[in-house]
């Protein structure tokens, strides 16, 4: 399960990690609101065909214990993060951004420790600083744009932690289910909210590819994370997700033609620094587990599921999501905060 939480996480910063210059050419033409909204529309689509599968979990995240997550995942990630990243990228050069998004994991990491019992040892604390000294030396080769862009990123950053820590204690439903979510709900709001401001028709030829954007750089991006921060934390999670800023910098060499710059090489060293010690190097003591009874995307060979699946559920074909029950025991072994450790070490 771990391998699998560590390919999801490098797979969403991937994925995320390509959004941001394809975004900044579409804000000629749409405003902030339009864009930020067929963004998340395009993550809703591509989470269709998940939803009416009959395992999709939708109507948990509306039941009353995750009902306040439920809103709170959809204000602040789905609505308030991507305006203020639209209205930060419209007046900043797209590479600066880049490197201003780490600032995710420092808010990550704070409101974790401060708000959601997401307790960090040593090697989660020098992971969140070498990703930290990653975007710090990029910087250096691409120079700092308006103090008001960096700003509005930075609140869009605390804005998604918050959405962060939500997400990774929703047990309720899957993560494809969270998406849809966030994406219909927060989407069709600041489109509308676009569409009402904006003072010339809509660019029809510009809806395609945002919502091709949202469908594979937030859609599809956004599961990978959810799939990753339930299985090894909230924190670990965007330590993975923070490498988008340096994938986007590998294919600007790639496709763009951009020249080469020393300093990215040093980001690099560090971002794969930062990924060891936070996701690699673990503690272990005995804790024990209460009884719960929960949902989430899991396998039966991680030492915690050992409850037999559904009709219709294979599980010797990997993994899957829905509701189980866990019985109190005691172990001890190598662990992460994860939806079973969310305990103090």
């Amino acid at each position: 399960m771990k391998k699998i939480a560590l390919t999801a996480g490098i797979l969403s910063g991937l994925l995320f990690g390509i959004a941001t210059p394809l975004s900044k050419a579409l804000l000629g033409e749409l405003n902030s609101f339009q864009l930020a909204g067929l963004l998340y529309l395009g993550a809703a689509v591509a989470m269709l065909p998940f939803i009416f599968n009959r395992n999709s979990q939708l109507l948990p995240m509306f039941k009353r214990k995750n009902l306040l997550k439920t809103v709170g995942i959809i204000f602040f990630g789905g609505f308030l993060g991507p305006l203020l990243l639209m209205l930060g990228l419209k007046s900043a050069n797209a590479a600066s951004v880049s490197i201003w998004l780490n600032m995710e994991l420092v808010a990550t990491a704070l409101l974790g420790v401060l708000f959601f019992k997401d307790s960090l040892d040593k090697f989660a604390w020098m992971g969140v600083a070498f990703t930290l000294l990653a975007g710090i030396v990029t910087t250096f080769g691409e120079g700092v744009s308006s103090i008001a862009s960096g700003l509005l990123i930075t609140a869009a950053c605390f804005s998604w932690a918050i959405d962060n820590h939500l997400t990774a204690l929703t047990d309720g439903s899957s993560p494809h289910s969270v998406t849809f979510i966030k994406g219909i709900v927060a989407g069709s709001v600041n489109f509308g909210i676009g569409c009402l401001l904006s003072s010339t028709s809509l660019p029809l030829g510009s809806l395609a590819p945002a919502i091709g954007i949202g469908i594979f750089s937030y859609g599809f991006s956004i599961v990978l994370y959810v799939t990753s921060a339930q299985n090894i934390g909230a924190t670990r999670g965007q330590v993975l997700f923070s490498t988008a800023p340096l994938w986007g910098v590998m294919l600007s060499y790639l496709f763009l033609n951009e020249p080469f710059q020393w300093v990215h090489v040093v980001s690099i060293v560090l971002l794969a620094l930062a990924v060891v010690v936070t996701n690699i190097l673990s503690h272990s003591h005995r804790h024990s587990h209460i009884a719960i009874f929960h949902v989430h995307y899991h396998t039966h060979n991680d030492g915690h599921h050992q409850h037999i699946d559904p009709v219709g559920l294979d599980n010797k074909k990997g993994g899957h999501a829905h509701e189980h029950a866990h019985e109190p025991f005691t172990h001890e072994h190598p662990h992460h905060p994860d939806l079973h450790h969310r305990h103090e070490h």
